[in-house]
């Protein structure tokens, strides 16, 4: 299991499968594990990748908050490529993982085949006073994390609006991914909040930029993450070649609330998007 280097830091990684790579980005509370259920699909046809980011070890964990903006996580996306060796892949984020994907797609389109944009832009906000009042809630967030621990941490983080819908279906997969939260770094968490959560710029200034991205896109959206659907539709009517899912009585983690329906639009998207199918919105 390689450790990829990306300006000095260690991002632990995986690869199953061959064929064409496919990139996993995983969201703030959750790791390389939580794309189980889509490498066990995908590495039957693909070549699969998932990493820890940076601040989730066994991926290193820097001190210096600095380390953690949005375009170091990017880059990190850029080392994971250059580390396996791939010239262009499909990347598939989650939230935070989402976030990192579209950057990276727009710096270097032509690496990216294909972008599944699942549960991505919570802060994306059309004021500056509800960006404010994000932001500080990612603060808040974070120091509770670092005085209380990690294990505290996950207990309130579990149980917000957007992640009792996997209570309520899957039980033990929830208690899986909240005991997973609970190993996380509380120095790493808390700095991913503040310098990456915190400070990263709306998706709605970047609209210019999102026109001009001439890469498939699939947005994936549950329809009680209530967070990010607006910024959802919004990237639906920017982006040149987008199609919007949205999946019904769904929360934030939609890949492991509903395994099966995710992966079967995915599978529909990668397929289509390796055929030269998805083409520009029409009307």
């Amino acid at each position: 299991m390689p450790y990829i280097d990306s300006d000095g830091v260690q991002l632990y990684a995986e690869e199953t499968g061959t064929g064409t790579p496919v990139v996993f980005v995983h969201e703030f509370a959750a790791d390389y594990r939580a794309w189980e259920a889509q490498v066990r699909r995908f590495s039957r046809d693909y070549r699969c990748i998932t990493y820890n980011a940076r601040g989730y070890p066994p991926s290193g964990v820097p001190s210096d908050g600095g380390a953690y903006g949005y375009e170091r996580h990017r880059e990190d996306l850029r080392a994971i490529l250059d580390g396996f060796g791939i010239d262009a892949a499909h990347i598939v984020g989650l939230s935070m993982g989402a976030y990192a994907g579209l950057q990276f797609a727009l710096r270097y389109p032509g690496r990216v085949r294909s972008l599944l944009f699942a549960s991505g832009g919570s802060g994306s906000t059309r004021t500056g006073a509800e960006r404010d009042a994000y932001a500080a809630r990612a603060r808040a967030d974070a120091g509770r994390m670092l005085r209380d621990g990690m294990e505290a941490g996950a207990d309130t983080y579990t149980l917000g609006p957007a992640r009792t819908q996997l209570l309520a279906k899957d039980p033990r997969g929830w208690a899986e991914f909240k005991t997973r939260l609970a190993e996380h770094s509380a120095l790493g968490s808390s700095l991913t909040l503040r310098n990456y959560q915190a400070r990263r710029p709306s998706l709605f200034d970047s609209e210019a930029e999102l026109r001009d991205l001439d890469v498939p896109v699939l947005l994936a959206v549950g329809d009680e993450d209530d967070a990010v659907i607006e910024v959802n539709l919004f990237l639906k009517r920017v982006l040149p070649r987008a199609g919007l899912w949205i999946s019904p009585n769904t929360g934030h983690p939609v890949n492991l609330e509903e395994p099966d329906s995710f992966n079967a639009e995915a599978a529909r998207f990668l397929a289509a998007a390796e055929r030269g199918r998805w083409g520009p919105r029409r009307g």
